[in-house]
């Protein structure tokens, strides 16, 4: 695919962009060019926001048990691609080819779900609420719905939200990430051979001027996006202007806290996987680590054994354990917090700053990083880092580890480890988070369950997946009706 320029898909047919502006997506590892993604302008997001609008007249027709028949295809399809839609995501994405497996069987288990919309879109019904007067309530689409994707997760992130909003009698049109969209254009191809209508599924790629597109558009209803809290703010403010529903999952700076009972072995690799998989470009990545009591000289001494033997390279090696990070400015921004730590006072135990790994010179790779007595009120206590870097703090007491983390402007997850039920217990009902995990490094949601997000880490009021995104993607409509004697006489 070296050197191609990427298409849209709209109306159910591929279209060379009119942009004049493309910009080179690369391989992290290697800095190779894998092709050229076009800066499509606003009239290709009309374009394919007009042909969204014309195929859902049809398409909310469909009845459901019709309307997720192309969903069970492409489940098939997208089972019977794996490997390949994988190696796509390792070379546009720089994670380990586990994680990219991991990461497309999450998408697939989205589908799943989606595909039980007959039962999940039901209405309720209540028959004499008053004498001879029934009321129930339906659910139905919206119209067109769209997804601003990110690109740490170029084949899962949409999935939290396409399948739903399909699969409920809506039409939608999907943004991917710049940086990463050949994942997004290889699922389109399958997209394409799974039998949707034409105009039920779009693809656009580009930057702010499409996305701005996208916000402004009179016929989108809906628009799901995740990224860093900025973007996110934008979105929501800019989405809620053009009276849109919308829902933004935004950054985070994720606790884990381990107490003293814990097992520290299991802890100190589950924690090492969380802080450092996907080199730490996840919104569920453990970034600070606060021990309690005398935890801290036991998880210290093994997190840092476990950083610095982490094995860094290109993931699609069988051996490697963690890829490179997005961009060279990644790298580069990655490189700078990690020094602003050490000026506020902390201590870089592990440093994974300019490696040498050999044969990837040109590759963006920083190697995980312990950062030891991170301060509390330091700028990188608050600053989600988006690299392999786990910041270590130490308190007393359980109470204390609580109140740190709900002081926190992030809201996304925190993770106790203990062997203590009380205090899990304590933990999960106090903490101020989305995802909880006990005993648990990265709190993803099945896709049977919502992928919560509270405080800066998330914007709107229903998250992805499961009944949450059924419930974002429909509108309620409650009927009362009566229906007298003397007219049914007339039939």
């Amino acid at each position: 695919m070296s050197n191609a320029v990427l298409k849209n898909y709209i109306n159910g047919e591929w279209r060379l962009s009119s942009a004049s502006d493309r910009l080179p997506v690369h391989n992290p590892a290697t800095a190779q060019v894998l092709a050229e993604v076009p800066l499509s302008p606003g009239d290709e997001v009309n374009q394919a926001t007009a042909a969204a609008a014309q195929a859902f007249l049809a398409w909310r027709r469909v009845p459901a048990v019709e309307r997720v028949q192309p969903l069970f295809r492409l489940k098939g399809l997208l089972e019977a691609h794996a490997d390949e839609l994988a190696r796509l995501i390792t070379q546009e994405c720089g994670k380990t080819l586990k994680e990219s497996r991991g990461e497309l069987q999450r998408a697939i288990e989205n589908v799943e779900v989606a595909c039980g919309i007959p039962t999940a879109m039901q209405g309720t019904f209540s028959e004499d609420i008053a004498r001879g007067i029934d009321e129930f309530m339906i659910r139905q689409p919206l119209g067109v719905a769209a997804a601003i994707a990110p690109f740490n997760f170029p084949a899962m992130i949409p999935f939290w939200f396409m399948p739903y909003a399909i699969a409920c009698g809506n039409t939608y049109l999907v943004k991917p990430s710049e940086k990463v969209p050949l994942t997004m254009q290889k699922i389109f191809e399958l997209i394409d051979q799974a039998d949707f209508p034409a105009g039920v599924l779009n693809l656009v790629n580009g930057a702010k001027e499409t996305v701005d597109a996208i916000l402004q558009h009179p016929d989108i209803r809906a628009i799901s996006f995740v990224g860093s809290s900025p973007v996110a703010r934008y979105i929501y403010a800019q989405a809620a202007t053009h009276g849109k529903r919308v829902q933004c999952q935004g950054g985070a700076k994720n606790p884990i806290i381990v107490l003293p009972d814990a097992d520290m072995e299991m802890t100190t690799r589950i924690a090492a996987d969380s802080a450092f998989g996907c080199a730490g470009q996840r919104c569920l990545a453990a970034s600070l680590a606060v021990t309690v009591g005398e935890a801290k000289q036991p998880f210290t001494e093994a997190i840092a054994d476990a950083a610095a033997q982490r094995i860094t390279g290109n993931g699609l090696e069988a051996n490697v354990q963690m890829g490179p990070v997005i961009t060279a400015q990644s790298r580069d921004r990655i490189e700078a917090l990690i020094q602003q730590g050490a000026d506020e006072g902390a201590q870089v135990l592990v440093d994974g700053r300019q490696p040498q790994i050999a044969g990837l010179a040109n590759g963006s790779f920083v190697k995980p990083t312990i950062l030891q007595g991170v301060p509390p009120d330091g700028t990188i206590a608050s600053t989600e880092i988006f690299g392999p870097v786990l910041g270590l703090m130490h308190v007393e007491t359980v109470e204390e580890a609580i109140a740190l983390v709900n002081r926190s402007p992030w809201g996304n997850m925190a993770c106790l480890f203990t062997n203590s039920g009380a205090a899990a217990r304590k933990f999960r009902s106090e903490a101020e988070a989305g995802n909880i995990g006990i005993n648990i490094g990265v709190a993803a949601p099945m896709a049977f369950f919502p992928f919560s997000g509270w405080k800066d880490s998330f914007f709107g009021d229903l998250h992805g997946q499961s009944h949450h995104a059924v419930e974002f993607f429909t509108q309620t409509k409650v009927v009362v009706e009566r229906w007298p004697k003397e007219w049914s006489r007339q039939f």
